[in-house]
């Protein structure tokens, strides 16, 4: 029986060569098994458990990270917010001006604190199962 495969001229990835009886023999480069292995692993539903550790000991830094920016880029904002009521209207708005600069000083000044709070309550609320994974991934 013989298979026809069509056969696609100048691809990067594999040669094929037909012998004197009519069949294709085909060579695949390195490349393109490393580019199968990927693809393949796209679609295998288990994780494994190095894996899992990764992700729960990114899961640990992500919450801090994204309320410590949210509240330092609008702290940024609001002490913007006072420059400009400090500077442009200097006489109606100076002192609100610089009372909100103020807020938003300390809106700055808690962002990295923050971070460290949550990331710290976080890492308690994994601990278990982190240590569980590592331990069994260094038997």
């Amino acid at each position: 029986m013989e298979v026809r495969i069509p056969f696609k001229a100048g691809t990067d990835n594999a040669a094929a060569k037909k012998d004197s009886k009519g069949v294709f023999h085909y060579t695949y480069r390195a490349g393109q098994q490393e580019e199968i292995r990927k693809i393949r692993s796209k679609y295998l539903f288990g994780e494994d458990k190095m894996e899992q550790l990764r992700r729960l000991d990114r899961s640990a830094v992500r919450k801090g990270m994204i309320l410590s920016l949210t509240v330092g880029i609008a702290g940024c904002l609001v002490f913007g917010t006072g420059m400009c009521c400090t500077l442009l209207w200097q006489g109606r708005f100076f002192l609100k001006g610089i009372l909100i600069g103020i807020c938003g000083i300390s809106g700055i000044a808690g962002a990295w604190p923050l971070y460290f709070w949550i990331t710290k309550k976080e890492r308690k609320k994994l601990d278990p199962r982190i240590l569980k994974l590592s331990e069994e991934l260094m038997k």
